[in-house]
């Protein structure tokens, strides 16, 4: 199997209980997650080596992080430790029109403070064949951002094929500064992730005749963004998640993907979800698939297939990570997507 190294922060998440609002709870369900540390753990649940590089205090709620990744197979010998604490995130998990609300409180995490004195980035990509990061992980800081970028050269010196998505968080950063950032680190990227939101805020590309909350989707105009793009960046493949948002508790959800080499653009099944379970996560388990598919050896439209039933599933299960199994994933690309009960 391939070995991945994915980077950026995992976070403490507390949620309410039974889609409560938060005025209403009186306790939170606790689990970890992020963005690079979900598609990690996907691709260490279909088999692939898969390293998470981080940074977390050195105290029992980092080790309690840590711990939640070596449950799940993903290895932690490149997670510094130090720092000021551990970034939270309250999520309130909305309901048919009422739409969920995520809640940051992540300021002085200690990734947001590394340097490149806290890792080895030669020793890191040495074999490596992926490696993953979001936009997430450049909006935490100017130092994160830093990092970013010498992750992203430590893996092109050493032949590794680099994946982004894209994830732009208004929480976090404005778009004018995304747009600095983020083209200046698509210089290193070559397949591009993202959907018609973060084509816009971090790259400035947007879809026309395309408005998701009505449904509206004009693949048209993707396929013109992303010839744009890899025109501009170089991209080997440019990827976009469709979310058709009826409701909080009632999506469609596919993706479409447009190949440089083959000069091609290809539209997924679509699935509809409903009810949604949690859809935080669903961004990540979709990367995760697709790059497990393009590991596998799969041609783009198997992996984006691939991808995009993972995420379908991931929908059906409460926390960040997806725990579906690669024979679940392959069931439903396959076309069974009855849910009877296996016995």
């Amino acid at each position: 199997m391939a070995k991945v190294v994915t980077m950026g922060e995992i976070m403490l998440r507390l949620s309410t209980p039974n889609n409560e609002k938060f005025i209403q709870a009186d306790e939170f369900d606790v689990c970890y997650g992020g963005g690079e540390a979900n598609v990690a753990v996907s691709l260490a649940n279909y088999g692939h080596d898969a390293e998470f590089v981080t940074k977390v205090p050195e105290n029992p709620i980092g080790e309690c992080a840590v711990a939640a990744l070596r449950k799940m197979n993903v290895g932690t010998k490149n997670i510094a430790k130090g720092g000021e604490r551990l970034g939270i995130y309250y999520l309130e998990t909305g309901a048919s029109m009422r739409a969920s609300n995520v809640v940051y409180d992540r300021a002085h995490s200690s990734i947001s403070t590394a340097t490149a004195d806290d890792f080895d980035f030669d020793a890191i990509f040495e074999g490596a064949d992926w490696f993953h990061f979001t936009g997430i992980t450049p909006a935490v800081s100017d130092a994160a951002a830093e990092l970013t970028e010498l992750a992203c050269k430590a893996a092109k010196k050493h032949g590794v094929t680099v994946s982004c998505d894209l994830n732009f968080r208004k929480k976090l950063w404005s778009s004018e500064k995304a747009q600095k950032v983020m083209s200046n680190l698509m210089q290193y990227v070559d397949v591009c992730i993202g959907n018609e939101e973060d084509a816009d805020k971090v790259l400035g590309f947007k879809p026309e005749n395309t408005d998701v909350t009505s449904g509206e989707l004009n693949l048209a105009g993707y396929e013109s963004i992303f010839k744009q793009m890899v025109a501009k960046f170089d991209f080997k493949y440019v990827i976009s998640s469709l979310r058709v948002s009826k409701s909080a508790s009632d999506n469609g959800w596919s993706a479409c993907i447009y190949s440089k080499d083959d000069d091609e653009f290809y539209h997924s099944k679509e699935y509809r979800i409903h009810p949604i379970v949690d859809r935080v996560g669903g961004g990540d388990s979709f990367a995760g698939g697709t790059i497990c598919g393009f590991l596998d050896g799969k041609n783009f439209k198997e992996a984006l297939e691939f991808g995009v039933a993972a995420s379908a599933l991931k929908h059906t299960i409460p926390g960040d990570f997806n725990l579906v199994s690669r024979a679940d994933v392959e069931n439903l690309a396959g076309g069974d997507g009855s849910g009877r009960v296996q016995r």
